[in-house]
């Protein structure tokens, strides 16, 4: 008991909000949340996301006197940099956001930025229950040091329907067998949209001699020869993708219509539960399902910040530790509410289902990766 308070004073020892940090313990905390509104940064292109966290509003107002406002964003980075702007102006308290939903790139910018506060996972009660066999300290190979606690699992996987495309590729060379036997009925979304940059990393962990490259930092004098058969895949595949490659889905969501109507074979998601969901929510046929290439599911963990200005520290202290709650990560698992895998243990199956992994390479390559695909095929 007296580590576990021990940990809840280091977290709050450099809060500028929170009244005597020292004598604080997680009831203190709880008190001081009450009354707080937490601005939530978070990416807000699904409707079940959506409902999720008015779910979770809903459940926090009621229990903690916290108001959870969703701050609905098309791209985090966009937070990111807002807060670049705050610390540049010198508002380093009573910030604008509160709580950001982050992974990879985005956290080591944070971090290196010093926009993050914390740490504080150790002090939030339910980091108890979290499955530590998940990669939950280190995030596209970056040690999360306590500064972001985990939400849920990430999987890269293709989605099919069994009526129209009975045995899926299992690689991305089948994937391009399957293109030019089937032309213009396979696609990918435009980088550096989330899913179209998943797709360009997952295809070069495949196809590249040097794999170990990947999980270190980015060189340039390493670039060219790594990714120089990422490019000639590419060179291949778009000719013969959808609408001849002068065109790309504009993400996930528009991947899976049109495999339901029937113009690309294959979707695309970041949910290992994405077929379920999408067959729960009516949007795909009862046939639809799920698959993860041979290598491995391209996989990370999704996570929850503070920024180091917030003015709802507390709030948002509480808010994230209810959402790593059993009942929160139970609810958020099942595919009928949203289908992302839970983090923490479960006595169940609701943990939700997942595939083989393959870790995410160092997050310098994804602006690496983005930059050369925009020089090569942006328009």
């Amino acid at each position: 008991m007296k580590q576990w308070i021990a940990a809840v004073t280091f977290a709050l020892a450099s809060s500028h909000v929170l009244a005597n940090p020292a004598d604080n313990d997680w009831e203190q905390i709880k008190q001081e949340a009450s009354g707080q509104t937490v601005y939530f940064n978070a990416w807000g292109g699904s409707q079940d996301i959506n409902a999720y966290l008015r779910w979770a509003g809903r459940e926090l107002k009621r229990d903690y006197g916290v108001t959870l406002q969703h701050v609905k964003v098309a791209d985090i980075a966009e937070t990111v940099n807002r807060l670049l702007a705050e610390k540049t102006a010198g508002k380093d308290t009573n910030g604008s956001i509160d709580m950001v939903w982050i992974n990879g790139e985005n956290f080591k910018s944070m971090k290196e930025n010093n926009l993050l506060y914390g740490p504080f996972v150790e002090a939030l009660p339910n980091w108890v229950i979290v499955d530590k066999s998940l990669p939950v300290e280190e995030d596209f190979t970056e040690p999360t040091e306590g500064l972001e606690a985990p939400w849920g699992v990430g999987q890269l996987v293709f989605i099919h329907d069994q009526k129209t495309l009975a045995n899926p590729p299992r690689s991305f060379a089948e994937l391009l067998s399957l293109a030019k036997a089937n032309p213009g009925r396979v696609g990918y979304p435009k980088p550096p949209q989330f899913h179209g940059t998943s797709f360009l990393k997952a295809a070069l962990l495949e196809l590249t001699d040097n794999k170990a490259a990947l999980y270190g930092p980015v060189s340039d004098a390493d670039f060219n020869t790594v990714t120089a058969p990422l490019w000639r895949y590419l060179d291949a595949l778009h000719p013969v993708a959808w609408r001849n490659g002068d065109q790309f889905p504009s993400g996930s969501a528009e991947t899976m219509q049109l495999v339901d109507d029937g113009e690309l074979l294959v979707g695309i998601a970041f949910n290992p539960n994405a077929a379920k969901a999408a067959i729960a929510s009516g949007t795909l046929a009862p046939t639809a399902r799920a698959f993860a290439f041979n290598q491995g599911a391209l996989s990370n963990i999704h996570f929850m910040a503070i920024p180091y200005n917030a003015n709802a520290k507390a709030g948002a202290m509480v808010a994230i530790n209810f959402l790593m709650s059993k009942e929160a990560q139970r609810r958020k698992s099942d595919t009928e509410v949203w289908g992302d895998p839970s983090v923490v243990k479960l006595s169940d199956t609701a943990a939700g289902n997942r595939f083989s992994t393959q870790p995410e390479p160092h997050p310098s390559w994804q602006t690496a990766l983005e930059r050369a695909w925009l020089k090569r095929y942006g328009q």
